[in-house]
């Protein structure tokens, strides 16, 4: 049994993969950070810190002409989205139905989707979590809501980042107000205007929910590193004679090893 308690769950093999079936679509297109960063693990749930290969001297020792130096660790931060779903629906489910209601389930992948992405972006101090485009030295860049300049705007970024030193290929995260402005540009047509931003990126542009305005990041590897301890999963938590309390899941920690390998573009 896993801390998952999913045994204790009513709910049907059927019904089980219905809703990771659904969770996995829902949460695949907004877990934009993941695609543009280096993931690593999942390390299970017992898996608490991430070593960062450094010391903190202690001052004290218990005996003199002993020195001493405490191992730094980032802790794994976790998360949690709540939802329930309907036994009703989930009858269903085990009936054959293909319409079964998971609407809460996907505002929980949402959520969840949305908390990661802003702390691997714009950081979570509670957490001790710099974000990419906080950590970044580079003086951030106007996005502005004229699509047309976008393509001027990532190529000043990249200069930035060739002029550090920082090799490519490159991608780019756009949060979702930009995104949507590129996919409805006239001017352009939209479709082009995406095929002319990946081609000066080398890379993939991803939407990205949580993200303010967007961030150009280096794709070389080695710069930004998300170390997963528990991979998102679906845990069962509590049920009555209506629905069943469900919840998605996970644990992480995330460092920017080279700031300078990302320049944001501000809203």
């Amino acid at each position: 049994m896993s801390h998952l308690l999913r045994e204790h769950a009513p709910i049907s093999e059927t019904g089980w993969n219905v809703i990771d079936e659904e969770a996995r679509e829902r949460l695949t297109p907004a877990l934009a950070a993941r695609r543009l960063v280096d993931f690593s693990g999942p390390r299970g749930w017992q898996a608490s810190a991430t070593n960062l290969g450094r010391t903190q001297a202690v001052a004290d020792t218990p005996f003199d002409g002993v020195v001493a130096a405490r191992r730094r660790v980032l802790e794994l931060v976790e998360l949690r989205a709540p939802f329930r779903v309907s036994r009703a629906e989930l009858r269903d489910a085990d009936r054959g139905a293909r319409d079964v209601d998971l609407d809460a389930l996907d505002e929980a992948a949402h959520r969840i989707a949305t908390a990661e992405n802003t702390a691997v972006f714009h950081g979570w101090e509670a957490a001790g979590i710099a974000g990419i485009a906080q950590a970044s030295p580079h003086e951030a860049i106007a996005l502005g809501e004229d699509c047309s300049r976008y393509p001027r705007h990532v190529a000043v970024a990249i200069e930035a980042l060739l002029g550090a030193g920082v090799d490519g290929p490159y991608g780019l995260a756009l949060g979702p107000e930009a995104h949507t402005r590129v996919l409805e540009t006239s001017e352009h047509g939209g479709y082009p205007l995406l095929e002319h931003l990946r081609k000066i990126l080398g890379g993939p542009l991803v939407w990205a929910p949580g993200v303010r305005g967007a961030v150009v990041v280096s794709l070389r590897g080695g710069d930004f590193l998300f170390d997963c301890g528990e991979d998102l999963s679906v845990g069962y938590d509590s049920h009555d004679a209506d629905a069943v309390q469900l919840y998605l899941e996970e644990s992480f920690s995330f460092r920017v090893a080279t700031p300078e390998a990302a320049v944001e573009l501000s809203p």
